[in-house]
C-alpha cells in the first residue's frame, strides 16, 4: 500500500502544480474558505495500522454508552478486528474513487506506527490511535494548516502521519502553524467527572487549565468560524483561535447540547450559503445571525443507520457527517435514503457511498477528509 501514500522529496520539481482551466484564478495550493466551495484537493485519512483508543481520563465524557467501557478497558491499544477494518478500508477506496471520479485530487497521510507506548512529564499513555479522521487534526483556514492542540492523550502525536504533506504544501506557500502543545495533566481535565444524564445540564470534562480543541470542533463559513465546546475543545481553546486568526474572522461559539459532545460536523454544518444543517437534538439555539441574514435551517431526518449497527466511536447521526464537492453535490452515507431526499428536496445532488463500518471505528465522510484547496474566495455571508 505504500504507493497510496504519496512522500515529499527535497525541492519542488517533482510535485505538481494544481491544474487550473483557461481563465480560471490560480488559487494557493492550500485554499479553504467554507465548506461548500468546488473542492480541488483533500487528503483522505487510513485505517490502515488503527488501534482501539486506549482507556484514558477523557473516555466517559464521549462514550455514548456505558457498556463500551469495559471493551475500550481491555482492548483499548491493541488492532481493531481485521475483519472491521478491511471492511473500513474497502468503504475509504469506494470514497477515494468517488472523489477521483468527481476530479478531486486525492491524497493520503504516511503510515505511522502508533502502537508504541509514550509518557511525557505529565502523562503516559498505552499507545496512539489511527489516521483515519484528518478533519480532527488539521484546521485548514483560508491558506494555512493548523494543527490543532487535541484533547485526548492517545492523539497527543497524531499530527506525525500529516507531516510530509503539511511540509510539502509548506514549502509550496501555505503557512503552516501549530497551536501551543498541551501539557494534558490531571489539571486539564474535570476529577472526578461524571457524564451528565439526559436532561441534566451539559458539561464537559475539560477545565480551562490550557487551551485545548480538536480541529473538527470547527466549521467554516467564510469570516465567520462556529465552534462548539466538547470533550476536545474548551473556551480557553475557542479563544486561542480567534485571538491567532485576528481581527479578519469572527469565531463564534455554538449553544448545543450533547450528554456526550465530541466535534461540531454531525451537529451544525453551514452546506452551502443560505442552507444550514442542524441536528435537531443537539442545537439548543441557531446563531441569530443565520435567521437575521434569512438563511433556511435545515433539520437533519432521523437516521436510518439500524439501531444493531455495532458502534464504538459515535452515535448514528453521524449521517450528518457528509461532504460537500460544492454548494450541489454531496457524498451522503449509502442507507440513508430519508436524509437524501430531504437533500434533493432542498437542492442538493446526493452521491451515495458506503460508510456503515468505517463509522463504526471511525465517523463520517467529513472526519475522513480534509479540505485542502476549494476554489474560491475569502468572502462575508451575514
Amino acid at each position: 500500500m505504500g504507493e497510496e501514500f504519496p512522500s515529499a522529496h527535497a525541492g519542488t520539481q517533482e510535485w505538481p502544480a494544481p491544474e487550473h482551466g483557461a481563465g480560471r484564478p490560480q488559487y494557493p495550493v492550500v485554499n479553504a474558505h467554507n465548506e461548500w466551495d468546488p473542492l480541488e484537493e483533500v487528503i483522505v485519512g487510513t485505517v490502515e495500522g488503527a488501534l482501539v483508543p486506549p482507556w484514558d481520563v477523557a473516555m466517559e465524557a464521549t462514550l455514548h454508552r456505558r457498556e463500551l467501557w469495559d471493551y475500550y478497558q481491555q482492548f483499548g491499544g491493541t488492532p481493531w478486528p481485521k475483519e472491521l477494518v478491511d471492511a473500513a478500508e474497502k468503504e475509504l477506496c469506494e470514497l477515494v474513487g468517488i472523489l477521483e471520479a468527481e476530479g478531486v485530487t486525492v491524497r493520503r497521510p504516511t503510515p505511522f506506527d502508533f502502537s508504541k507506548p509514550y509518557a511525557t512529564p505529565d502523562f503516559e499513555i498505552r499507545s496512539g490511535c489511527h489516521a483515519s479522521m484528518p478533519r480532527d487534526v488539521l484546521l485548514v483556514i483560508g491558506d494555512q494548516i493548523i494543527e490543532a492542540p487535541m484533547g485526548w492523550r492517545s492523539r497527543f502525536h497524531e499530527h506525525h502521519a500529516y507531516k510530509e504533506l503539511c511540509k510539502e504544501y509548506f514549502i509550496k506557500g501555505a503557512r503552516w502553524v501549530s497551536a501551543p502543545r498541551p501539557q494534558l495533566s490531571e489539571d486539564s481535565y474535570v476529577a472526578g467527572f461524571e457524564a451528565p444524564n439526559e436532561g441534566e445540564p451539559m458539561r464537559t470534562v475539560l477545565t480551562e487549565f490550557e487551551p485545548l480543541f480538536d480541529a473538527a470542533d470547527a466549521i467554516k463559513c467564510g469570516r465567520d468560524i462556529f465552534v462548539a465546546q466538547s470533550s476536545c475543545c474548551n473556551r480557553l481553546g475557542i479563544q486561542w483561535l480567534q485571538r491567532h486568526l485576528g481581527e479578519g474572522y469572527r469565531v463564534h461559539e455554538v449553544e448545543v447540547y450533547d450528554t456526550h459532545p465530541m466535534h461540531i460536523d454531525a451537529t451544525f454544518y453551514p452546506l452551502a450559503p443560505g442552507k444550514l444543517l442542524i441536528n435537531p437534538e443537539r442545537v439548543r439555539r441557531v446563531p441569530e445571525m443565520f435567521q437575521r441574514s434569512g438563511w433556511d435551517i435545515l433539520e437533519c431526518p432521523e437516521p436510518l443507520m439500524p439501531e444493531s449497527h455495532p458502534m464504538f466511536t459515535c452515535s448514528r447521526w453521524i449521517s450528518m457527517n457528509v461532504l460537500m464537492l460544492d454548494e450541489e453535490r454531496v457524498i451522503v452515507a449509502k442507507g440513508e435514503d430519508t436524509l437524501m431526499r430531504a437533500l434533493r428536496d432542498w437542492g442538493f445532488r446526493p452521491i451515495p457511498c458506503s460508510s456503515y463500518h468505517f463509522a463504526s471505528i471511525a465517523g463520517g465522510f467529513h472526519c475522513a477528509t480534509v479540505d485542502i484547496r476549494r476554489r474560491g474566495e475569502l468572502e462575508t455571508y451575514f
